[in-house]
């Protein structure tokens, strides 16, 4: 039997802790269950990461909340003593234990709805990408012009803006690339220039995207800027505290972010059912 690939797992879109009342929660009943393994207190503190007396403190509240006690010890005796859960606390483990069953199969089948939904799927996938890029735009191919050894594909934001990025045709092979797919970009802040009049500039770099600055923020050095385009994007580009000032740039004040079109990294959206 072929193993299952990674592209064919349920997506955990939705996530949620089982806790019931009286703060009995997974790591109280972690406690629970390491201290029935064990039969000690400083053992099972050790396996679930929490201190002796955090141990203690877990067991005196959980014991005065309780009904019934959940926990005893005994001291001394030819076993030397111990720690041992009692009937109820027995009750209460065994019963988290077949409510994390049923929690667990809840939520497989409620991710298993949403990853079946492709109107979802196009929300919540954009929500998890995690990057150290500043800028993360999210558009659709609209044209794909290859030459020789790159290629060049023109993205447009839910606004209507275009940006153009350049890809060694390998890499546009295996990221699938084609027209009408959606594509995360990815910018780094150093890479992005600021402009207020493209007039006065010859440009070599193909984007050159107009908005609103709505905030500067200097650091002693350089400055952190951030245009609002009229998609509701935005990009965020840092250039020395000298240039900026030099340009005036305060929020309100129209300003041009430009790039090149190597600066875009791309970052392709699969939309294959779990």
């Amino acid at each position: 039997m072929s193993k299952k690939s990674d592209d064919n797992i349920t997506p955990a879109w939705v996530e949620g802790e089982l806790r019931l009342v009286g703060g009995l929660d997974s790591r109280m009943i972690g406690l629970l269950r390491a201290i029935d393994q064990s039969g000690s207190i400083n053992q099972a503190a050790k396996q679930i990461g929490l201190s002796y007396k955090g141990a203690w403190q877990m067991i005196e509240r959980a014991n005065n909340l309780a009904p019934k006690v959940l926990i005893t010890t005994v001291t001394g005796g030819s076993k030397g003593g111990g720690t041992c859960l009692t009937a109820a606390g027995q009750s209460l483990l065994q019963l988290f234990t077949r409510l994390e069953q049923q929690h667990r199969q809840f939520l497989q089948q409620l991710n298993q709805s949403l990853a079946d939904d492709p109107d979802v799927q196009m929300l919540l996938k954009r929500l998890v990408i995690k990057t150290s890029a500043t800028n993360q735009l999210f558009g659709t191919i609209a044209a794909i012009q290859t030459g020789s050894v790159n290629g060049e594909v023109s993205v447009e934001l839910k606004g209507g803006e275009q940006i153009v990025a350049s890809l060694p045709l390998t890499e546009l092979k295996r990221l699938e690339l084609s027209i009408g797919g959606d594509v995360v970009l990815l910018i780094n802040d150093p890479e992005i220039i600021v402009i207020t009049d493209p007039g006065n500039y010859s440009l070599s770099a193909r984007n050159c995207l107009r908005g609103t600055v709505i905030r500067v923020q200097y650091d002693g050095v350089n400055s952190e800027i951030v245009i609002n385009l009229p998609s509701g994007d935005s990009l965020v580009a840092t250039i020395s505290q000298v240039s900026a000032l030099a340009l005036g740039l305060n929020p309100g004040i129209s300003a041009y972010a430009v790039f090149k079109s190597n600066a875009v990294i791309f970052g392709a959206i699969s939309h294959a059912a779990a």
